[in-house]
């Protein structure tokens, strides 16, 4: 494994070395991937919905019901499981310090709105590895494979399980591919194998999809499980549970995470390496259409020419439209939004009169520390409804500009850049963490990126441009608590004024903070829009250039170009063959069952 070490590192710095020639922007991001010190790995635990996550963890750690199970998990909500004496603590929009919290279940279902729980247990694999369970990723709920998506950038390496009722689905493959972007490592494994007798179709059919439609995976071994049956065996008597761990194969699991902890250096050069092959691919990309180039093919000239003149043409007819779409789908969001807030506030005013009018004694003096959990809650919910909006308002106008390949070809590179200033830009006043909005090319996307790293959340539709905005955190203010205590006591007027005028104010302090929110929306969409354009010409115009000076040149000349950019495409197919080669070499990196070994 030292080879191994040496050659992954050496694959590394020549792919961030040719990558960072010829793309400064995304060289810098995949340095920042290498320069990330692993404090200890992490597996992210990933699958569909009811494909048996949960149970799956809690039977690795040997501790039945630790994570809640059978529970509609919240759309933003994961569970890391880190060694430690037994507790949690949750993580909440608008705030960046932790709650210590008990009832892990109603926290995890989403009923508190939490960002992330980490639960702490001496769970003796925990002191090799960290657990990190995800929300399902397919469903009704696409969001949940954005929050899914988003841990995945946090894995030295993935566990993606399926369950043995029926083959893996479209949205399971679709996840794999994506989720494997960046994560080199997967261990794959088929849970519920004590429920279903004919598993070991099932697990056939599965291997078929993935060369299919996951080629990379198309040797990978499976770890066929049943959770069930190692429950059974923490309960059971000494003269059945050697038989129940056994019949469970989950040992066999432990030990593969056990040998993964142990490569996590490894793992992460794999890591960084697998980010800069998709760099790769994509200058291959670009090299072989200057090879193209160098042919002068006057039909491929006339299309870019039209294609150049259409998307300038549409620049000098569409901009104002696209601006008009842009202000309107705001003014209606924010219309929409405030008119939300006023609901919510009016309904804590409702409810909390009725408390007024019907408390005494002890449920008055209460009031203060009950309205500020409600405004903390109101501003919670507020947070996850601007993130949905951006999110709809985002998509609906870049859609409207260019189709999905436009946009793909368009902002892929706007993502480094606009990071880079996101992390050197300083805070908005009075805000908690920094909550970073992508707008670009895909559907919904949580990740933690660079953003991650600084404590905050990313919202993401697809992966291009950032935009930053601030969390939102509201309570009752210190001065609320003196005021009431001033003036209320126990006069039921008094506290309904009181309760009128702070609840005016946080309506007030909200409503603001919205019309920030959207001018920040606004102004970056408008600036993706036009950079988006912007690049594509510059894009077209260097392409076609290059048709025309090939075309003006002699044949002796057009043979120097052709040379020099065959050349260039010989040198990043050199560097992509290398960088596979050594992502070859670290699949044995990944454990496989016993009886995989002896094949």
């Amino acid at each position: 494994m030292t080879d191994l070490t040496a050659t992954l590192d050496t694959a590394v710095k020549d792919a961030l070395a040719y990558v960072r020639t010829h793309d400064p922007d995304a060289g810098a991001e995949l340095a920042e991937l290498r320069r990330r010190r692993l404090t200890r790995p992490e597996v992210v635990v990933v699958g569909e919905t009811k494909r048996g996550k949960s149970s799956l963890i809690n039977a690795l750690l040997g501790v039945p019901g630790l994570s809640p199970v059978d529970a509609a998990v919240a759309t933003a909500t994961y569970l890391q499981f880190v060694p430690g004496e037994p507790g949690a603590r949750a993580w909440l929009p608008g705030s960046a310090d932790p709650v210590t919290i008990d009832g892990l279940a109603g926290w995890a279902t989403g009923e508190q709105r939490a960002r992330r729980i980490e639960v702490s247990h001496p769970a003796p694999l925990l002191r090799y590895v960290s657990l990190l369970d995800t929300p399902g990723v397919g469903g009704l709920d696409p969001a949940h494979t954005a929050v899914a998506l988003a841990a995945v950038e946090r894995a030295t390496a993935l566990m993606f399980v399926a369950d043995a009722s029926a083959p893996l689905s479209k949205p399971e493959l679709d996840f794999l591919v994506a989720a494997s972007e960046r994560v080199d490592a997967v261990v794959f494994t088929l849970t519920k194998i004590d429920a279903y007798p004919g598993w070991r179709r099932i697990l056939d059919d599965n291997q078929a999809l993935l060369r299919a439609h996951a080629p990379r995976f198309a040797d990978a071994a499976w770890f066929a499980v049943s959770s069930a049956l190692a429950e059974l065996a923490v309960e059971a008597g000494p003269d059945d549970q050697a038989a129940l761990v056994d019949a469970s194969k989950i040992a066999e699991l432990q030990h593969a995470l056990v040998e993964l902890a142990g490569r996590g250096h490894q793992l992460s050069l794999a890591n960084v390496l697998r980010a800069a092959r998709g760099e790769l691919a994509r200058l291959e990309s670009a090299a072989h259409d200057r090879v193209r180039a160098v042919e002068a093919d006057p039909v491929r000239t006339a299309q870019l020419r039209a294609e150049r003149a259409a998307l300038a043409a549409r620049k000098r007819t569409e901009s104002r439209q696209w601006t008009l779409l842009l202000s309107t789908e705001t003014q209606r969001a924010r219309v929409e939004t405030v008119g939300q807030l006023r609901t919510r506030i009016a309904g804590v005013q409702l409810e909390f009169s009725e408390r007024i009018d019907a408390g005494r004694g002890e449920t008055l003096t209460q009031l203060p520390e009950r309205l500020d959990t409600e405004l903390q809650a109101v501003a919670v919910q507020l947070s996850d409804r601007l993130e949905e909006t951006f999110a709809q308002v985002g998509e609906k106008v870049l859609a409207s500009v260019f189709d999905h390949d436009e946009r793909a070809q368009m902002l892929g590179r706007l993502n480094a850049t606009l990071r880079h200033a996101m992390d050197t830009a300083p805070p908005r006043d009075g805000s908690a963490d920094n909550l970073l909005i992508a707008l670009s090319a895909g559907g919904i996307a949580f990740m933690a990126g660079r953003g991650a790293m600084l404590g905050a959340s990313v919202l993401a539709v697809g992966g291009g441009l950032l935009v930053p905005v601030a969390g939102i955190g509201l309570g009752l203010a210190a001065g609320g608590y003196v005021l009431y205590r001033r003036r209320v006591q126990t006069d039921r007027q008094q506290a309904r004024i009181w309760l009128r005028d702070v609840l005016g104010e946080a309506r007030a302090a909200l409503a603001d903070e919205i019309a920030n929110r959207f001018t920040d929306l606004q102004y970056a969409l408008s600036v993706a829009v036009d950079d988006a354009v912007e690049k594509r010409l510059r894009d077209l115009d260097a392409h076609i250039a290059d048709i025309d000076a090939a075309a003006a040149e002699d044949a002796a000349g057009r043979a120097r170009r052709r040379a020099a950019a065959q050349r260039e495409l010989d040198a990043v197919r050199a560097r992509l063959h290398a960088t596979d080669a050594a992502l070859g070499k670290a699949r044995a990196l990944t454990p496989v069952p016993h009886d995989e070994e002896n094949r």
